[in-house]
């Protein structure tokens, strides 16, 4: 079982990213480890530190379930689009592990559907 990440746009054709269960949350760990967060310590995440506590313009998509819960916006689209081109791009001047390259290419096919939501101006949805 997985997840997958689309535009709500209701074109079967548009992309999407997808994950396995296990790997959206290592993708997870690494975009909060990157904003100076312990995803662990977070409320939901088996935390108890409050989401209000924290600032990061990718709070929507790390406080928020794996699948079903409310859309992403297309502003909200916008804004986690802006952190997550920078946190790639300092991923791909770390290093070479394997592991990494796989966040690297995952967050830059995320990033196309970001786009694409906010261009057609729809909701990022997630099953």
């Amino acid at each position: 079982m997985g997840l997958v990440l689309f535009p709500g746009d209701g074109d079967i054709s548009s992309p999407d990213v997808s994950w396995s269960c296990s790997g959206f949350a290592a993708f997870r760990r690494r975009l909060a480890q990157a904003e100076g967060l312990v995803l662990s310590e977070m409320w939901g995440f088996g935390g108890g530190r409050p989401w209000n506590e924290v600032s990061t313009p990718l709070e929507p998509f790390l406080d928020h379930p794996d699948d079903g819960g409310d859309d992403l916006s297309p502003a909200e689209c916008a804004v986690i689009l802006l952190r997550l081109e920078t946190i790639t791009d300092q991923w791909t001047r770390e290093g070479n592990d394997v592991l990494l390259q796989q966040h690297i290419e995952d967050a830059c096919r995320l990033a196309g559907v970001l786009r694409l939501c906010i261009e057609k101006d729809v909701p990022l949805l997630f099953l």
